[in-house]
């Protein structure tokens, strides 16, 4: 199937506009539809100027945090658990050659940050993250349900 763009005649002439006829009601709408579309969602898949997207999803004993953080060293990265926030943040910085050449294609310098609300229900005593392969996985552990315990009663 292939789309074609469709534009109305429009109704308003210099001719038309001097006789008071009405103006057709389809002028202008495909303008305004835009204008609403790009007002509702513009700005949604343009980031944010220093954070990032990350993924939150659960299994029944955790919930998980994945960030994507391509081309930083493990040492550029700090995850802090701080008043029932989640902060990651990284920042790269070009270090500075002393004595050597200077490199031709230096990377970037920047920093990112991204605090995530946490529930209550997390095990901060149990939180890891590993970073392998430019993706940062943070697991947050939930609290294991208490079990009854069965006491037997010994008769003298």
């Amino acid at each position: 199937m292939r789309l074609v763009r469709y534009t109305y005649p429009s109704f308003r002439t210099v001719a038309s506009a001097c006789n008071g006829f009405p103006r057709s009601p389809w002028a202008g709408l495909e303008s305004e539809i835009g204008r609403v579309f790009a007002a509702a969602v513009g700005n949604v898949a343009a980031p944010v100027a220093g954070r990032f997207p990350v993924d939150l999803f659960e299994d029944g004993a955790n919930t998980y945090i994945r960030a994507e953080l391509p081309g930083l060293a493990r040492e550029d990265i700090s995850v802090e658990m701080t008043d029932g926030y989640l902060t990651i943040s990284a920042a790269r910085k070009t270090p500075a050659g002393e004595g050597a050449a200077p490199d031709p294609n230096p990377l970037p310098t920047f920093s990112i940050s991204r605090a995530v609300s946490i529930g209550d229900d997390i095990q901060t005593d149990r939180v890891a993250a590993a970073y392998e392969n430019g993706v940062l996985t943070v697991t947050l552990p939930k609290p294991q349900p208490v079990q009854p315990k069965k006491i037997t009663v010994a008769v003298k």
